[in-house]
């Protein structure tokens, strides 16, 4: 007899095929599928405190270092962050909402003629090379007018950004898709539709129509139209069951209630501190209804009205979301607040065990 599905599967489903055994930089890239970014470092970028937990013997910095090397790219996907390669070919060629006007197109092509004498360009270059001048960037404030257009440019799959030079993009032209032909337009949505719902499964019946939504909009706006009946597809195929009044959706072959994910002491004994957009914790619906309480990621919000902190790490323990922490490095120290949902911390040794082993963890992929 088939076992009932309960909210409790459903959340050590979620945490034992996210959190799977640390392996190599590119596999684990590849299992994931989507690794997000964010530019804060509280201590370190989301993107590294993110593969930290997946990727042998990772160390902050270790994607930008590596990336020339690696089969990935960074791109636009439900967010902005990296992807493999096969992944990303699926994207393009990348149409826009929006089409430039001719003027935009001649910058652009002057640009890219630039870009490719050169192989590999800093945006300083271009600007000093064009003087595009300054324009109003999406916080209000000023940006050079240069990075906008290589935003755009890269955006539509003119260009790849072949590395980073202290977080800055630098650009190369665009690599050939290796298609032998285009893909149809269903197929692939689906196919990456697949991609999102592997990452963050499993999903509450809201957050797969988000997702949907997302892929359609951000990753290829080239077939937005074609979301509603994308969305219908991927509910039809996916298995799915209602569970603490919610519907709730996964991966193909996958079950939320097989032995695989019943019992793994080894994940539930390790604390884990985790990013704010970690896989484990991104989708805030499924984040309360897994856990009861309300995570928000407060560094946009002014310091009086933050109720956890700038940047504060959910705090993973024995399955349970149980606080969160902030950390900082001063004077080349690890300083970790911990705060709890309970209000206190456990009273269990194993618990003060559990915590500072991570705080030595995350000194050492800190290089402190």
């Amino acid at each position: 007899m088939p076992t009932k599905i309960t909210l409790n599967h459903l959340r050590r489903y979620a945490i034992s095929r996210s959190l799977f055994k640390p392996r190599a930089l590119q596999r684990a890239i590849t299992k994931l599928g989507f690794v997000q970014f964010d530019p804060i470092r509280a201590p370190a970028r989301a993107q590294d405190l993110t593969l930290r937990h997946r990727v042998t013997d990772y160390r902050a910095g270790d994607l930008e270092a590596r990336y020339p090397r690696l089969a990935v790219e960074e791109d636009f996907f439900v967010n902005y962050g990296i992807l493999p390669r096969f992944t990303q070919c699926m994207m393009h060629p990348r149409t826009t909402r929006t089409e430039w006007p001719p003027s935009r197109w001649a910058q652009a092509r002057a640009v890219l003629e630039f870009v490719q004498s050169r192989g590999v360009v800093h945006p300083r270059e271009v600007d000093a090379a064009f003087e595009h001048g300054v324009t109003k960037n999406w916080f209000g404030g000023n940006s050079r007018a240069s990075t906008q257009l290589l935003d755009g440019m890269h955006y539509r799959g003119l260009l790849r950004v072949a590395r980073r030079e202290g977080g800055t993009r630098l650009y190369a032209p665009e690599l050939a898709h290796e298609r032998d032909h285009p893909m149809d337009p269903d197929v692939s949505l689906d196919a990456l539709i697949d991609v999102a719902v592997a990452k963050y499964a499993p999903l509450p019946a809201v957050t797969l129509s988000r997702l949907v939504t997302w892929v359609a909009s951000s990753a290829v706006p080239q077939w937005r139209e074609r979301r509603r009946d994308a969305l219908a597809r991927t509910k039809a195929r996916l298995p799915q069951a209602t569970v603490g009044g919610c519907h709730w959706y996964w991966p193909v072959g996958e079950n939320p209630g097989s032995r695989r994910f019943a019992n793994d002491d080894v994940l539930d004994e390790r604390l884990r501190l985790l990013a704010p957009f970690d896989p484990v914790v991104w989708d805030r619906e499924r984040f309360e209804r897994f856990w009861g309480w309300a995570y928000r990621f407060e560094a946009y919000t002014p310091a009086p009205q933050r109720v956890r902190g700038y940047y504060a790490l959910p705090m993973l323990w024995r399955g349970q979301v149980i606080g969160w922490a902030n950390a900082a490095v001063r004077d080349g120290h690890l300083q970790l607040q911990p705060g709890y949902v309970s209000g206190r911390a456990p009273r269990d040794a194993a618990f003060e065990s559990a915590l500072q082993e991570e705080r030595v963890r995350l000194e050492w992929f800190l290089g402190l």
